[in-house]
């Protein structure tokens, strides 16, 4: 069971980078939307010195995934190598693919729609595509800043200098291809809005309080409660999130506690630190 469980997350893994190389090829780059991550820093390299995309991003992530392996161990496997190789292998396959699309609307909507879906199969799998999700998670361990800042830098910098090669009405565009693919990607993985209250019924309650806190860095309730079945008591632990922060603590808690029953709510809108005010007391990130 647990070989075919490895075999079907290599499966999208393939499946999910298969996709994202193909959108890149069929509506990213033909409308030069530089849509963020090492994808956007090869689109802008392309049209500048019309450098081969796959080409960069296999010389951009070899150095991210070597710093990666020697700084984070573990947490760049062999899955993570797939995922974060195949996607250029894919470009650079598909790099004379007849189907493209120039309208940069269609592109960033229909773009960003497959590159969300790609992505959000690739994390089925537990596995990354490398590039600003790397760097991230190499800045988190390193600075006091979260890996969704660290992404949002590194994407910003590379939406930002768009501007400059292509134009202000491209660089709007890419803006919304980023914004639809997060949608998608949200869609795949939890089918739900970005923002989680996750509910966990457990005895291990220790344990999990750790996860979240050492894992996610978030903060939660505990309630008393009895189970209705067996009249045990048990614990129940509320804990609201960011989407991304949900998918991680889905994955852990399958792996580490999976006799927890946790429920995951669409949660409109959160008031209270870490949300509508700052995380941390008296730092600005």
């Amino acid at each position: 069971m647990h070989t075919k469980n490895q075999l079907l997350q290599y499966y999208y893994i393939i499946l999910g980078a298969t996709i994202v190389g193909l959108t890149y090829n069929m509506f990213l780059l033909p409308a030069k939307l530089a849509a963020g991550g090492i994808s956007g820093i090869s689109t802008l390299l392309f049209e500048l010195y019309h450098v081969s995309p796959a080409l960069v991003q296999f010389a951009i992530n070899i150095p991210i995934f070597l710093i990666g392996w020697i700084t984070m161990g573990k947490d760049f496997s062999w899955k993570t190598l797939l995922g974060t190789f195949w996607v250029p292998f894919i470009i650079y396959l598909t790099e004379d693919i007849p189907l493209t699309v120039t309208n940069p609307l269609l592109s960033a909507i229909y773009g960003g729609i497959l590159l969300g879906v790609g992505l959000g199969i690739v994390y089925k799998g537990n596995g990354s595509t490398g590039g600003t999700a790397a760097i991230a998670q190499i800045m988190k361990r390193f600075t006091n800043i979260s890996s969704g800042y660290a992404q949002f830098i590194v994407d910003g910098l590379v939406v930002i200098t768009s501007i400059f090669v292509f134009s202000l009405e491209l660089t709007l565009f890419a803006l919304m291809t980023i914004f639809i693919c997060s949608k998608a990607i949200d869609f795949v993985q939890l089918r739900t809005s970005a923002t989680k209250l996750i509910v966990i019924i457990t005895k291990e309650e220790e344990k999990i309080q750790q996860i979240i806190r050492d894992e996610i860095d978030r903060g939660l309730t505990k309630v008393r409660s009895v189970g209705g079945y067996y009249n045990q008591d048990q614990t129940m632990l509320l804990c609201v999130t960011e989407q991304h922060e949900a998918v991680t603590l889905k994955k852990i808690l399958q792996k580490e506690t999976p006799e927890a029953f946790v429920i995951f709510i669409n949660a409109s809108e959160i008031l209270g630190r870490g949300f509508s005010i700052d995380k941390y007391y008296g730092q600005k990130l």
